[in-house]
């Protein structure tokens, strides 16, 4: 009964208690057993009948008014939850307990969410990839032996499976993104302070590059998580409100055919990226044009290279800080990923930093000066189809050797470095049925323009109807 229902019915069942929160969260709790062995998405979950007596606390109260009540959400697991372990999947970090929430864990609480247990990541949330030495890897929903992205990739195949109604990530380098693109659904990279997070012990000199974001099966779905998380927090200097909620951006076909897109493909040619995931794009692009969109490619001016040095500069001293801050005795027992930028990390210098920022406000300024003429930018939200979940990281696109670990998710740096709202929408799928998805780019805080577009693409090309055959 509740597979075809949409978050939105479901809490109004609940609040009319036309159906108990208990028949709710047992209703995900089956799916769980049913399809998380196979797919590996959802791990360190709490004891059934726990959260099951919860259910029935939350049944037996006077009044059910809480905006996520019942609703049952697993956190990533790289954010403190209390009862939960934060173990990062890395063998060091196996009995790390937490002794307090996270910002937005304290909030999906209070709003009357319930938290039952944590979705795998990538380990210490390295790679673009979720796997890990204390879980292993999770399962892609449309091929349970291809890569699920990541480093959020428990969480996007938990939501394409209908394991949970929507769930949280975080985004570094692509991490809501790319899980969003290999999953068929929407995942959403805000502007840095959009969620506030806890940035105690922070260095901040450096760019905030890491932000909390989510995903949803649509941008409905995904609303009703987002207005209960989003805006300023004290505790977070960086933090901001909207002017309106996430809801309430529903716009007409002609104000939507308005719209002005720049297509940036692969960047002239410096990123490599499988032809057919462009040529699904691209075919995408074409549909909105038939719907009067204007869509133009686009060739920027962008230094790719001193983009991608910038990044690389910011991201590995970002890592080593991180890395202190876990106070990991023996580096040598970390990922190769993690070990290339620690060692990375150690070597910056104040002037290399230096140098970083003014290279990131040269692309910024070339943005902003493209941003003149379009509404939105896109691009691709990956550079390669799933790939087998066993690897660390693809070492090869169209038969190209890539010269780092992450050079397959540089499609995702130029939102990630100049703090710009992204999200993914499906886009279609290749002639193996593996999904992939387009990145739209929005201004600096302009997240509710950005989601109204999400919205009403998804309101004419209903993505969210095409689901995994799963056994």
């Amino acid at each position: 009964m509740l597979e075809n229902q949409s978050v939105e019915e479901i809490q109004n069942n609940i609040k009319s208690r036309e159906i108990s929160i208990k028949e709710v969260i047992e209703y995900y709790l089956d799916r769980i057993d049913k399809f998380n062995p196979d797919l590996n998405a959802i791990v360190l979950q709490k004891d059934r009948e726990l959260i099951i007596k919860e259910a029935i606390t939350k049944d037996n109260a006077k009044e059910i008014d809480k905006p996520l009540n019942g609703l049952p959400v697993a956190i990533k697991d790289l954010t403190d939850v209390v009862g939960f372990k934060t173990t990062y999947g890395f063998p060091g970090s196996k009995n790390n307990q937490p002794k307090k929430n996270s910002l937005f864990v304290s909030q999906l609480i209070n709003k009357g969410a319930i938290i039952i247990g944590k979705t795998n990541t990538a380990e210490l949330g390295v790679g673009g990839h979720t796997i890990n030495r204390l879980f292993g890897p999770t399962s892609n929903a449309y091929d349970l032996s291809k890569s699920a992205a990541g480093s959020s990739g428990g969480a996007s195949s938990a939501v394409a499976s209908g394991l949970l109604p929507f769930a949280d990530g975080t985004d570094q380098m692509g991490s809501c993104r790319g899980p969003a693109a290999y999953a068929n659904i929407y995942g959403f990279r805000p502007t840095p302070g959009l969620i506030a997070a806890d940035r105690s012990g922070q260095n901040l000199d450096i760019p905030i590059i890491t932000t909390p974001g989510c995903f949803a099966r649509n941008p409905k779905d995904m609303s009703i998580l987002l207005d209960e998380i989003v805006g300023g927090n004290p505790a977070d200097k960086f933090s901001f409100d909207l002017d309106s909620s996430f809801k309430k951006q529903n716009i007409s076909e002609k104000e939507f055919s308005s719209f002005k897109i720049g297509w940036l493909s692969n960047m002239n040619g410096d990123y490599i990226v499988e032809k057919d995931i462009l040529e699904i794009c691209e075919t995408k692009l074409k549909d909105l044009e038939k719907i009067n969109l204007k869509v133009e490619a686009l060739k920027p001016k962008i230094n790719t290279n001193i983009l991608w040095k910038s990044w690389t500069t910011l991201r590995a001293k970002s890592i080593y800080e991180d890395t202190l801050a876990m106070n990991i005795s023996n580096i040598s027992s970390m990922t190769y990923q993690a070990i290339w930028e620690y060692n990375k990390g150690k070597e910056i210098k104040f002037e290399d930093l230096q140098l970083a920022l003014d290279h990131k406000q040269q692309c910024l300024n070339q943005i902003n000066l493209i941003f003149e003429k379009f509404d939105f930018l896109v691009l691709p939200s990956a550079q390669i189809f799933p790939f087998d979940k066993n690897l660390q990281f693809p070492k090869n696109i169209n038969d190209k050797m890539l010269d780092t670990y992450h050079r397959w998710l540089e499609v995702f740096i130029l939102s990630s470095l100049l703090e710009l709202p992204s999200i993914t929408i499906p886009a279609g799928f290749n002639k193996d049925g593996m999904p992939m998805g387009m990145q739209i780019v929005g201004k600096n805080k302009d997240d509710l323009k950005l989601f109204s577009f999400a919205s009403k693409y998804e309101d004419i090309f209903n993505f969210s109807k095409i689901k995994p055959k799963l056994n």
